[in-house]
């Protein structure tokens, strides 16, 4: 009897750890937004799009590495680790010399948290519009 307590006790404590670490993880850089559109952009103008961000992790988290869709797109990222409650932000570019209709993304890697896809979108205008 006492060893079909302690099966039971044991089945029960990993049925919980498996429900526990199932429970979708909460976002620890937590940014304004994910998406910025701007129409109507000057050609060959200096635009940019700001992507600010908080951690709201318990540890201090550095921005790894932050990569752009195509050579069209730049971005900074901070130098420094985020401490906890910190705020911060990714500064993109995009060439506005190329007229069109755009749609590109930025994935920033860290060391704590998950990527995150930042995406701007937007029209250059044709020169003297």
């Amino acid at each position: 009897m006492k060893t079909l307590s302690i099966l039971f006790l044991f089945l029960a404590l990993n049925v919980s750890a498996q429900e526990n670490s199932t429970k979708p993880e909460k976002p620890i850089l937590k940014f304004k937004t994910v998406e910025i559109i701007r129409n109507e952009i000057p050609y060959d103008s200096p635009e940019q799009f700001v992507f600010e961000f908080k951690n709201k992790g318990k540890k201090p988290i550095t921005i790894q590495n932050v990569s752009t869709s195509c050579g069209c797109t730049a971005a900074e990222k901070p130098t420094e680790p985020i401490k906890p409650g910190q705020k911060s932000k990714i500064v993109v570019s995009y060439d506005t010399k190329r007229v069109g209709e755009f749609t590109k993304t930025i994935t920033v890697n860290s060391d704590l948290a998950q990527p995150v896809v930042l995406t701007i979108k937007g029209k250059v205008k044709e020169q003297g519009q």
